[in-house]
């Protein structure tokens, strides 16, 4: 019995040193009540949990360790930011302007350390070159010339001075951009299949593991990407948790840049597997079976609609139905959506409806712009955090699905003028 309770007593004591808590602090006049916390699973951001204010005040308690990206997403006001963990506590106080975020303040040492860190690297990469280039227009013994000297060399600098010991994700994360990720990085793909099968678990939480999958993908001008996802896969044996992350992390990285031939042959081999499916892999094969030709198209509940009274998307009665998920703030959409409305009446007329869901964050840009678009519109809101992306497995906008009358998926068009040419309206 003595036994029992010694080790139950250093369980308990272990749990309690592995907590940490992460304090956010804002102006009395930030009107949020509700922030999300999360953690990173690859590219996937994980809920951990949900706090309201006190007094302006969110305490989460995190009941584990965790080292790597974290992020609060205040859903009211649509306000997101991101920092790190190193299995401490974390500080952070938010200025803010009009219920945005117009700053962040880091309290903690190793979130204010990787913040100056980002920081000069963004400048390094962006600022640098063109300090180096007007350089020569002023002479070094001026006063402009010396500060113009003298920044040039603070922006040189590395930043491999971080006690590895001390802040452990600081330095895994910066020695690992830049090996892998900087513009002069000289890595082979053995180089880099040997990094993600033997990193530990902070490559996952990281966020570099997508960026180094595509980086993987297009090393030394590779065409033939089948034979290289086949041998890191081979490599990481695609049933362990790893190899299944890296397998959902590679078939949403095909979804993205519309390479559907490698998307449905690795999304085929997911299906497959016989052993137990992680999480994050089952999040992948859910939104691909969800969008599938043939699928029933997930209902949607809708928030605000325009320009009808039906509640929900399976309320609108047609023969057709045509979803296109866009955004105000999208290129692409500023030029396919007028096309749309161009044959919008001739759409009507054949009793097809055409239903835009929105991926905006700002209400005034996305209010402005459905004034000139006839039919049913709706938006969270949300941005990228919208429910849309996960439940439709949306990559881009614009993303457009041709529904039956019965909500099946009877056609997937990647363009407006595929979508015109299905109606023979082109």
């Amino acid at each position: 019995m003595k036994k029992i309770y010694i080790i139950s007593a250093l369980l308990a004591a272990f749990s309690m040193q592995a907590q940490f808590t992460v304090t956010i602090q804002t102006p009395p006049d930030f009107k949020d009540q509700d922030a999300i916390l999360y953690t990173l699973n690859g590219s996937k951001d994980i809920i951990v949990s949900k706090e309201q204010s006190k007094n302006n005040t969110w305490t989460f308690k995190y009941p584990k360790n965790y080292m790597g990206m974290m992020k609060v997403y205040f859903p009211s006001s649509n306000n997101t930011f991101n920092f790190i963990s190193e299995n401490k506590n974390v500080s952070v106080k938010l200025e803010t302007q009009t219920n945005k975020i117009k700053n962040v303040i880091y309290l903690d040492e190793a979130n204010e350390i990787m913040s100056k860190i980002q920081e000069g690297s963004q400048k390094k990469e962006l600022i640098l070159p063109a300090l180096s280039q007007i350089k020569d227009y002023y002479k070094d013994d001026t006063e402009f010339g010396k500060a113009l000297k003298a920044e040039i060399n603070r922006l040189s600098g590395s930043a491999d001075g971080v006690d590895q010991a001390k802040h452990p994700f600081i330095s895994y994360y910066n020695s690992n951009y830049s090996k892998f990720l900087s513009n002069d990085k000289k890595a082979s793909l053995d180089d880099m299949i040997n990094f993600i099968d033997k990193s530990n678990d902070m490559l996952e939480t990281s966020s570099l593991l997508r960026p180094i999958l595509v980086a993987y993908l297009y090393t030394g001008g590779n065409t033939n990407f089948s034979a290289s996802v086949d041998k890191l896969l081979d490599k990481l044996k695609v049933e362990t948790p790893r190899g299944q992350t890296v397998l959902s992390e590679l078939i949403d990285i095909f979804s993205v840049y519309e390479m559907n031939e490698y998307k449905d042959k690795y999304l085929n081999l997911a299906k497959n597997l016989k052993c137990t499916i992680t999480d994050r892999l089952a999040t992948t094969l859910k939104s691909n079976a969800n969008v599938e030709l043939g699928a029933t198209f997930p209902n949607n509940k809708f928030q605000s609609p325009v320009n009808t009274t039906a509640k929900s998307l399976y309320d609108i009665k047609a023969d057709k139905k045509i979803i296109v998920f866009w955004s105000s703030t999208c290129s692409h959409c500023e030029n396919e959506l007028p096309q749309l409305l161009a044959k919008y009446n001739d759409l009507k007329a054949k009793n097809i409806q055409v239903v835009g869901l929105s991926l905006d964050v700002d209400k005034d840009s996305y209010s402005k712009k459905i004034t000139a678009f006839p039919w049913v519109n709706d938006s969270e809101l949300r941005g990228w955090n919208s429910s849309y992306v996960d439940t439709y497995n949306v990559h881009a906008t614009p993303t457009y699905f041709i529904l039956d009358a019965n909500n099946k998926i009877i056609n997937k068009p990647d363009h407006v003028g595929d979508v015109l040419e299905y109606f023979k309206l082109k």
